[in-house]
Order: C-alpha cells, then structure tokens, then sequence
C-alpha cells in the first residue's frame, strides 16, 4: 500500500511539473510578441479586408488591424522577424494601399474598386 501510495504522489507531481512547463511555455511565445502601427491609406470596408488579408500574408505577422477612420494598421509579429514590418509596408504596396514609407505602384492602385480610391499624395 505504501509503494501505491508513493507512485500516486510521484504521478501527481509530474503532472504538476508539465502543467507549469507548459504554461511557462506560453509565456515565452506572449513575450517575443511585438507591436507595431503602420499608416495605411484607404477608405471603406473593403480597404479594411484587403490591407489586414495582405497583412496576415507576411511571415511573422500574428494579428493585423486597420482603422478606418484612423487609417492606422496595428500589427502583432514575432519580434525575431525583423524584417516584418518592412515586408508589411511593401505587401501593401503591392496591393494598391499607400503606407508612409512606401507608395503603390499606379496600375495597383488603379486596380483598387472605385469606392477604394483615396487622396494620393504626390
């Protein structure tokens, strides 16, 4: 009965040794989480949708947000992924949305439906 009783207690503290690893472990991912905002032009529903999909397309990134009436992208990505917000700006170029720092091509932007064309700085 002792032995039982000793392999009980040695059972239940390996148990509570892997739900502490493995909260631990979400921890360390939480904390290698960066954010960032980004200015993104764009007008409607459907600027929202596209921007946050291109967004969500580059390595790294976790979550994407955009405000309509802000025009401010908000990004969660791996913080080891450096290269993120870069690739984030350049993605959305591509896509026709000007960012300040980088613009988008003419014939992207003039892809873009009617109710998406903003004022282009020039």
């Amino acid at each position: 009965m002792k032995t039982i009783n000793k392999l009980f207690a040695l059972l239940c503290a390996v148990i509570a040794m892997q739900t502490v690893s493995a909260q631990s472990g979400k921890e360390n991912i939480n904390s290698r989480v960066q954010t960032q905002t980004l200015k993104v032009y764009g007008e409607c529903g459907m600027c929202k949708s596209r921007i946050e999909k291109a967004a969500l397309l580059v390595k790294g990134v976790q979550t994407a947000s955009w405000n309509i009436d802000s025009k401010v992208l908000t990004i969660k990505y791996d913080q080891f992924k450096k290269e993120t917000v870069e690739s984030v700006g350049k993605k959305l170029a591509a896509v026709g949305h000007d960012t300040d720092k980088y613009k988008a091509e003419d014939v992207a932007y003039s892809n873009l439906p009617d109710c998406c064309h903003y004022s282009r700085k020039q």
